[in-house]
């Protein structure tokens, strides 16, 4: 079982640090480089840029929680969904690149 974890590429787990403006603020988030590609992947099914997908999401997030805790941690949980819906038999409710469905799917 190791084996398939250990023997994962290295880019993969190598974190990089993205400086971005959400809603004219700046901010920077440190990421694997399997979540920025993940989200990468999501941002382009919307038909969006990255910097876009983040900053609706956290638009997102923001009106039905009313603040945004650990935005890092959301963005990597967001992609495990994405993911396991991915790998997950179709059924009606999937992921239909509706930005939301992430979201919802956190509930």
């Amino acid at each position: 079982m190791c084996h398939l974890f250990a023997h994962q590429p290295q880019r993969d787990y190598e974190s990089q640090t993205r400086s971005l403006r959400i809603d004219g603020h700046c901010t920077s988030i440190r990421l694997e480089m399997a979540f920025w590609d993940t989200l990468d992947e999501i941002a382009a099914k919307e038909g969006m840029t990255l910097a876009k997908f983040l900053t609706t999401l956290h638009n997102e997030v923001l009106d039905h929680h009313g603040e945004v805790n650990n935005f890092a941690s959301l963005l990597r949980c967001s992609c495990l969904i994405y993911r396991s819906r991915a790998a997950a038999p179709a059924t009606v409710a999937d992921y239909h690149g509706d930005a939301g469905a992430i979201l919802d799917a956190a509930e």
